[in-house]
């Protein structure tokens, strides 16, 4: 199968279980099977959903190798590289890298000095340099302070390297149809944004690296396949029931929503490490109703 075809639809950016500050292993394989009996066709491990940023290199080396043997190849695995803003830093600690069993590297551009465009462009270029694996950009100017323009993405796209990808989260819908129309056929175009995926595959994305996939990946995942496929009416009867939780989950920031969500079901722990919060009583009381109701419908197409 081309890896294009392996890498579209429905990726789960996977959360990170604690228990008394520590990973919670067991929780974690919980979590990989739930994923994957759902209907996920490939998993990201140590993305932002992830909490990478609170964990060490070796904690990071640790959860990509547990996540390559629990998946045991049913499914593709995407592995988050370390964000910062240093190319070479990055690059340098890339070599050190065991990347069996990984089908493709994730990472978000510089983060924190706001770069220029033809900076972002270097610094994916070295980064291509650095790794035989194919690397899927990752645009989220909502934490990096930065935007990837489309000219950039188009411009890398056109390369044919070993760029095979977008994770488009600027959460602007010109913008992301813009890249959907003139990027190369074979070029993915993914959504960072779960509330924005039915459209941008409606402009010609191609699926989306999910947060709410890990609490509801049966719903979700059928949804993106009936949109793939055209069929808008079906994929909208999917999207209706999961459409406020996209708002509830983000309430107080990620993962803290999801993580509440997913113990809620009997997934995980809440815990997160700080200057990570554990989401408020009032906005576990807030989402309540709307929770069920998405809990009820995941649980009918099991």
């Amino acid at each position: 199968m081309k890896l294009n075809h392996m890498l579209s639809g429905t990726g789960v950016a996977l959360i990170t279980p604690f228990k008394n500050g520590m990973i919670d292993y067991t929780q974690l394989e919980t979590v990989i099977e739930y994923v994957i009996a759902g209907g996920v066709d490939y998993v990201v491990c140590l993305g932002t959903t992830g909490e990478a940023v609170t964990l060490t290199m070796e904690e990071c080396l640790e959860v990509k190798q547990f996540t390559v043997k629990v998946v045991n190849e049913r499914i593709p695995v995407v592995f988050g590289l370390f964000g910062g803003s240093f190319t070479a830093r990055i690059t340098e600690r890339m070599k050190d890298y065991n990347l069996d069993g990984v089908t493709a590297l994730l990472s978000s551009s510089p983060n924190y000095i706001k770069p220029t465009q033809e900076g972002i462009i270097k610094h994916y270029e070295a980064l291509a340099a650095a790794t035989p694996l194919p690397i899927i950009m990752y645009n989220v100017p909502s934490r990096t302070a930065s935007n990837m323009e489309a000219d950039t993405v188009i411009k890398l796209a056109n390369q044919r390297s070993k760029i095979i990808g977008i994770k488009e989260a600027s959460g602007d819908m010109y913008q992301g149809a813009r890249i959907a129309a003139e990027v190369p056929d074979e070029f993915l175009v993914l959504s960072g944004d779960d509330l924005t995926t039915l459209p941008l595959i409606a402009c010609g994305g191609h699926g989306v690296i999910s947060v709410i996939a890990n609490a509801f990946p049966r719903s979700f995942s059928l949804m993106i396949k009936a949109a793939l496929e055209g069929n808008f009416e079906k994929a909208r009867s999917f999207n209706q029931p999961l459409l406020k939780m996209y708002k509830w989950i983000f309430l107080e920031g990620s993962p803290s929503g999801i993580k509440f969500v997913m113990s809620h079901m009997g997934l995980c722990n809440p815990e997160l490490r700080l200057p990570l919060m554990e989401l408020s009583s009032a906005g576990k009381k807030a989402m309540m109703v709307d929770l069920e109701e998405a809990i009820a419908c995941e649980k009918s197409l099991f």
